[in-house]
């Protein structure tokens, strides 16, 4: 049962790395004038560098999301490792130009100092964990590279946790949207590194 439970649990994960990932094709099949897109000045929406680099961010960071789950299972590693080492190359490219571009996009984030230290400090740690565990790949400490992977992908995972808490913490503010994207711009991912941390810890301790 314990089995079954872990694989189900999986399971609804990668289907929330899927579904978020492909998220973005919604900016290329609707009107812009949904989600977050809804908050920003018409002034931002018309430049060029902002268009750039926030398609580039979600439609990468999209592309990480839906390919990067799969790197975990220790089974597909050990079996495939010519593919495994092709699709992490594939995830820490996305995740380079994506980090980058979110870090770009940060700083124009709706709600001010509050909203831009939180989205900005995520698009840090994206970059820098992603590299780390691009490096000691390249080292071949792969005990270390499993462990930089992991804070990578959780940061990765706030565009799932993000989507999650956001509805609520707007419903929790009687439907105001700057008090809720405050938090948000922490929430989605401080506990997500916790989660990493703890994961990592467990790995060593066994």
């Amino acid at each position: 049962m314990k089995t079954f439970f872990r694989k189900f649990g999986w399971w609804i994960f990668a289907v929330m790395c899927i579904v978020t990932g492909l998220y973005p094709l919604l900016y290329f099949i609707l009107e812009r004038n949904f989600g977050l897109l809804q908050s920003k000045s018409a002034e931002l929406l018309s430049s060029p560098i902002w268009n750039l680099a926030f398609y580039t961010h979600i439609i990468l960071g999209g592309f990480a999301l839906v390919i990067g789950w799969t790197q975990f299972p220790k089974g597909f590693r050990d079996r495939n490792r010519k593919i495994h080492k092709k699709i992490g190359m594939a995830y820490v490219t996305f995740a380079f130009f994506s980090s980058i571009a979110g870090i770009y996009i940060g700083i124009f984030a709706t709600g001010g100092m509050v909203s831009i230290l939180g989205f900005v400090s995520l698009g840090v740690i994206w970059l820098s964990t992603t590299m780390m565990g691009w490096f000691t790949a390249k080292k071949h400490d792969f005990d270390s590279h499993e462990n930089w992977m992991i804070f990578s992908y959780a940061a990765c995972f706030a565009a799932v946790t993000l989507r999650i808490w956001l509805p609520i913490l707007i419903a929790i503010h009687d439907g105001q949207f700057i008090p809720a994207y405050h938090i948000v711009a922490w929430l989605c991912w401080v506990p997500n590194i916790m989660v990493a941390f703890w994961i990592v810890r467990n790995r060593k301790v066994n």
